[in-house]
């Protein structure tokens, strides 16, 4: 890996994002975390240590500002080094938290890989800074890389006019749109240290040579394009990244990007695919929270809850027609403020362009504003 040794002053102290825009890996939407066990309770690492979770597995933490805290960085032994699994935002205050693993648990020793299991800024915000520190190379599926490299290849600073219509046609007031605007653009790029050129592609069951431990990679989508899971067979271990969280249901949002996708429909086929390829009993090691026991409980809970909340969703329609914004007390167990208003508004059209494409809404454009109606 050419070039200097990256130095304090390439890491920003604060961001001016807020904090719903980082990271968009927390739902709004409430399901029951009924029937999972924590084998090491609700305590994680501290700062500058890991726990070992099995052999050749540990457990760090990198600190984050706004309401998750934290995002869990997994340190897995290959060979006589070790490979990183997701890197924390592009902060000073997440590069103050490895620079105290460096100092500590992991003083004297080498990261071979950096492993990112999807391009979320709070997944990917260090990997390139890392990459230079320890000269290794940055791991990833191709969906998600090459979508991490066209949001840090938009230059646009003010906010396109493709989202503008979005937010509009989902319902938003002008007042609504204008706050929204002046927040700006390129968020992303701001919290992501420039990546390098290159990068080592993950395919769907690669099993990745870690010498005494395989790693299998396990894809899944909805949450993000290519979504990279890890699966330890002989230690009964999965990291599962954001596609599968034990406290809180992970952001399935209609992006800008894809403006037609399904993301729901990819999330729950998801879904299936885990709960038939991953055994039961295996430790699930997540993004966020605590490494816990009872995958498919928690898959299963996933599942249902998402199901119900478009029963529910279609039964209101059947009654009026709505647009994306009404349809927010039917899906989520919170208020939605003007912060979250993007977040909410992307799981909205999730949902609403599921049912549209199970046959059981559809809609029509008036006025520039899209309203959603029994589909007979």
């Amino acid at each position: 890996m050419a070039g200097r040794v990256p130095q304090d002053d390439d890491i920003p102290v604060t961001s001016r994002s807020p904090d719903a825009s980082l990271t968009q890996d927390d739902s709004f939407l409430a399901t029951s975390r009924a029937g999972l066990v924590y084998p090491w309770g609700d305590a994680g690492p501290v700062g500058g240590q890991t726990i070992a979770i099995a052999p050749g597995i540990r457990w760090a933490r990198v600190p984050m500002p706004g309401s998750l805290g934290h995002v869990n960085t997994w340190l897995l032994d290959d060979h006589n080094d070790f490979a990183i699994v997701d890197t924390g935002l592009c902060l000073r205050l997440c590069s103050d938290g490895w620079k105290a693993l460096m100092a500590e648990d992991l003083a004297g020793q080498q990261a071979s890989r950096i492993i990112c299991t999807h391009l979320h800024p709070d997944h990917i915000g260090l990997a390139g800074w890392l990459a230079k520190k320890y000269d290794a190379k940055i791991w990833m599926t191709r969906g998600e890389m090459l979508t991490a490299r066209m949001l840090l290849g938009d230059m646009a600073e003010a906010v396109p006019d493709e989202v503008i219509m979005q937010w509009r046609s989902a319902g938003w007031s002008t007042e609504q749109v204008d706050q929204a605007k002046k927040a700006g653009w390129r968020r992303f790029q701001a919290s992501v240290y420039p990546l390098p050129r290159g990068y080592v592609r993950m395919v769907d069951g690669d099993v990745l040579d870690m010498g005494q431990h395989q790693w299998r990679v396990v894809t899944g989508s909805g949450h993000s394009p290519e979504h990279a899971c890890l699966w330890n067979e002989k230690q009964g271990v999965l990291v599962s990244g954001d596609q599968v969280l034990p406290r809180i249901s992970s952001n399935v949002s209609v992006s800008v990007q894809e403006p037609d996708a399904d993301p729901l429909g990819e999330w729950l086929d998801s879904i299936d695919k885990l709960l038939n390829v991953i055994p039961a009993d295996v430790i699930t090691c997540p993004a966020h929270g605590e490494p816990f026991k009872g995958l498919h409980v928690r898959l299963r809970a996933l599942r249902d809850e998402h199901r119900m909340r478009l029963y529910n969703l279609a039964e209101a329609i059947a009654d009026k027609p709505m647009r994306a914004v009404d349809s927010f007390s039917y899906l989520f167990n919170r208020t939605i403020t003007d912060e979250h208003l993007g977040l909410a508004t992307g799981e909205a059209l999730a949902h609403l362009k599921r049912l549209e494409v199970e046959g059981r809404v559809r809609r029509e454009m008036a006025d520039d504003v899209c309203w959603y109606h029994p589909a007979t």
